[in-house]
């Protein structure tokens, strides 16, 4: 049984558990995403958030915290600087992970863990610009309809010049 029994062991000891999550941390920081496995990815996550929460109170004290765990000033100067900006308003959550499917060589459950507030690439949820490009009527936005051929515009040349011929 593992009645309270929360840290996940990894199959390593304390002090090869301790320094795997602080080199995962670390590159967390640095890449602002890593690709692991989602035991570790799950691991890392439980690991890191608190440093991230002790990094929005930039003080001697959180930084020796900080350091006593990472020991990479590098890091941590990249946490306390632009990681610390970022995530000022946010409560929490401040890590993503994502499931990649399985690894070739032993089948394992592989993951993405990221920073959240450092993914250009996600789609801006609630943000849609209707007005760059024009719609079909299924939805689908179309080269074709976006430019008219060049007949087309012939046809409305000749139009507008015949309407302005009969007004004149």
């Amino acid at each position: 049984m593992r009645h309270g029994n929360k840290v996940n062991k990894l199959g390593r000891t304390a002090s090869h558990r301790r320094a795997l999550m602080a080199n995962l941390t670390i590159s967390l920081i640095k890449h602002k995403r890593i690709t692991t496995t989602v035991a570790k990815a799950k691991a890392l996550r439980t690991y890191v958030e608190p440093m991230i929460t002790k990094s929005k109170n930039d003080t001697t004290h959180s930084r020796r915290t900080v350091f006593a765990y990472l020991h990479d000033k590098d890091s941590i100067k990249e946490l306390f600087s632009t990681i610390a900006e970022k995530v000022a308003s946010r409560p929490g959550g401040y890590t993503r992970i994502l499931k990649l499917g399985t690894r070739i060589g032993d089948n394992a459950e592989m993951a993405m863990i990221e920073l959240v507030d450092f993914n250009e690439l996600a789609p801006s949820f609630g943000k849609k610009d209707k007005a760059t490009k024009p719609k079909t009527r299924r939805g689908k936005t179309t080269a074709k309809a976006a430019e008219p051929s060049a007949e087309k515009v012939e046809a409305i040349i000749e139009t507008e010049a015949l309407s302005t011929e009969d007004n004149a």
